[in-house]
């Protein structure tokens, strides 16, 4: 992390970095030379398979993974999943799932304080939230070990650890090792949990008839994501499959949980370390709850924290939850110096380097939530800032996770006070943006506990 920061000084566009002495991979840092690659059609840079084809064995044909005309499509049926009327229900979720966290941490700092690893806290936090909205399931995974989230855990570790293992690059080698079964493994119980839902689904939804299904959903309010798929048709009327269905519940599962948590662990430790904003946020949230019982987050209070937000992007500038993306280029790229991209060529667009560019964003390591008001905003570039990438492929989910990050993160702020821990976490890049040994902060009980 430190050297893409180096060279990001050096070399303010674009620069090579090599795989052995025959690979060379293009880095873009700047948003005048990732437009090309952001803004061209998936046929001419599309996501590179190197990485991304080791998740195929778990999340299939998905919206990650998929490309072309089926992706297209998937796109276009999948969209209304997150309109914000299907959104809005879920905020009653993301509350009560904070809830059953805050409560946890209560009983931990019970004594005083507690020294928590947010990474584990929030990680479960966030997947209870997904089983929720996507399932509509509650296991209590948060108090109780679960099978299914085991799994989801292990297969992401597995992920990280496979990619900086260049030799088990090959499936036939990988899958002859342990971790390479223990792999297949966890891939099986996810693939079966999805399955028995989606079947269930169905017959409920064949004995009921949509017209029923759909009114007993509207008694309790919520629309999961299975229901948004299994209703969703093309446009000749053409449903999804029992496999397509299944390969996009995993994708939003897989995408959903660690990059969100990792936006929340993230925040907490900028704010932690700059006493003075948390302070500000927690007077924002004090305000607009202050005659309300019990004290949660409604859909309508999203857009009344605007200090809030300012820092929750502020933090995702500064630890973007996904490092970097890949493209693979399928014909010569022009890049605005004149230069070009030759056509084979992968490039990786760096979204850490971009977020830490000196010529885009002035002392980039400085935690500054004031780049992000209104006035600074409008002079950058809109590819100055890309967490969620940008484009066509943008990630589908950036409402949810923008929404459930909001909910937690005023709410955290509301009940506890969030101190740093007496050792400076080291970054590591892996699937997402975490440390080589757990973000660690310690959380003290404020007088407003949770309802």
């Amino acid at each position: 992390m430190q050297l893409v920061e180096d060279l990001g000084y050096h070399f303010r566009d674009v620069h090579t970095w090599w795989i052995g002495p025959v690979c060379p991979v293009l880095r873009l840092v700047h948003p005048k030379f990732v437009a090309p690659l952001l803004q061209a059609p998936g046929t001419i840079a599309p996501k590179d398979t190197t990485f991304y084809g080791f998740l195929k064995p778990w999340l299939g044909d998905g919206l990650l993974l998929s490309a072309g005309d089926k992706w297209k499509c998937h796109r276009r049926m999948l969209t209304p999943a997150f309109h914000f009327n299907i959104l809005k229900p879920y905020v009653q979720i993301f509350n009560k799932s904070a809830g059953i966290m805050h409560a946890k941490w209560q009983r931990l700092a019970s004594e005083g304080s507690a020294r928590l690893e947010m990474f584990e806290h929030i990680s479960l936090m966030t997947l209870d939230n997904l089983q929720k909205c996507v399932f509509s399931f509650d296991n209590n995974c948060q108090e109780n070990p679960s099978e299914y989230i085991a799994a989801i855990l292990e297969l992401s570790a597995l992920l990280s650890k496979r990619h900086q293992q260049i030799f088990l690059y090959m499936d036939f080698l990988y899958y002859l090792t342990p971790d390479g079964r223990r792999f297949r493994r966890a891939c099986d119980l996810v693939h079966a949990f999805t399955d028995a839902v989606i079947q269930e689904r169905r017959r409920t939804l064949t004995s009921q008839g949509v017209d029923e299904f759909l009114k007993a959903k509207a008694k309790a309010k919520t629309l999961d994501f299975i229901d948004v798929l299994l209703m969703s048709k093309d446009e000749n009327g053409k449903e999804l499959s029992d496999e397509d269905i299944r390969a996009e519940a995993d994708t939003f599962m897989f995408g959903g949980h660690d990059t969100t948590a990792c936006g929340l662990s993230w925040v907490l430790y900028n704010l932690a370390r700059h006493p003075e904003y948390q302070e500000c946020c927690r007077q924002e949230v004090r305000e607009l709850l202050r005659d309300r019982e019990p004290k949660e987050i409604e859909w309508e209070d999203l857009a009344q924290l605007p200090f809030l937000t300012m820092c929750l992007k502020e933090s995702l500038r500064l630890h973007p939850p996904v490092p970097a993306i890949s493209r693979c280029c399928r014909q010569d790229v022009a890049l605005p110096d004149g230069r070009v991209i030759p056509k084979g060529n992968i490039c990786t667009i760096s979204i850490f380097g971009l977020h830490h560019n000196p010529s885009v964003w002035p002392d980039p390591e400085v935690y500054d939530p004031f780049r992000f008001n209104p006035e600074n905003s409008q002079k950058r570039s809109p590819l100055a800032f890309i967490p969620f990438s940008a484009g066509s492929r943008n990630c589908i989910g950036q409402t949810f996770a923008m929404t459930e990050m909001k909910v937690v993160l005023a709410l955290t702020l509301l009940r506890f006070r969030v101190l740093p821990d007496d050792t400076e976490p080291r970054r590591k890049p892996e699937l997402v943006l975490r440390t080589e040994s757990g973000l660690w902060l310690r959380v003290e009980p404020l007088s407003t506990g949770p309802q």
